[in-house]
């Protein structure tokens, strides 16, 4: 996985009725977009490093924007 400061990402759940997270991308460990990441996750601001797992997926920062 590749993500850059101003992309999103988007954890989608492995359980039924379980909402996706939904977070932006503020920092990544390598200069090339390699993770751990740090997220502000929604809706509540939080920050963390993030691991992507298999269910996360990166929306680029312009796919976003129009």
């Amino acid at each position: 996985m590749e993500a850059h400061v101003g992309d999103r990402i988007v954890v989608r759940s492995t359980h039924q009725g379980e909402p996706e997270r939904v977070g932006e991308v503020l920092g990544c460990a390598e200069p090339g977009g390699g993770p751990p990441y740090r997220v502000r996750w929604e809706p509540d601001g939080h920050t963390g490093l993030f691991y992507p797992a298999g269910t996360a997926s990166v929306v680029r920062a312009e796919a976003a924007h129009g």
